[in-house]
């Protein structure tokens, strides 16, 4: 089954790693590196240092949810803009937006293979859904 890029990376953001951070490998090509620049600097990742963040994840939040508002393919690079949600342990009844992402990935074999990402913590002003609203911080 030959599947688009823009599904695979789709498929990807629409998964719960929260529940079943193991789910994440079997997005990952083996030699995944992710580029990511963020407000804490540069960091650059490989196949073992994403899986363990996304083992942190799972340990430290009791829901993630993603929010993606943009999806562009081109062959097989995707760029996709999205907002991370969370519900902590320690106070499940309140979601917090914390960040803003815009991530290009090249997809090799079926899988993500060469992450750019770009992030910034949610501030007071937010911009989601095309609106302009005052949010929670």
């Amino acid at each position: 089954m030959n599947t688009s890029a823009k599904n695979i990376v789709k498929s990807f953001y629409q998964a719960n790693f929260v529940t079943d951070a193991k789910d994440v490998e079997k997005y990952l090509h083996k030699d995944i590196v992710l580029v990511w620049n963020s407000t804490e600097g540069l960091t650059i990742m490989h196949h073992k240092e994403i899986i363990e963040t996304f083992q942190e994840v799972s340990r430290t939040y009791n829901e993630l949810r993603i929010e993606v508002s943009h999806v562009l393919e081109d062959e097989n690079f995707v760029t996709i803009r999205y907002k991370y949600y969370i519900r902590t342990i320690e106070n499940p009844d309140e979601e917090l937006g914390i960040a803003h992402f815009i991530a290009i990935w090249e997809v090799k074999e079926g899988k993500l293979y060469r992450g750019h990402q770009i992030s910034q913590p949610v501030m007071s002003i937010d911009d989601s859904n095309g609106t302009y609203n005052k949010v929670k911080v």
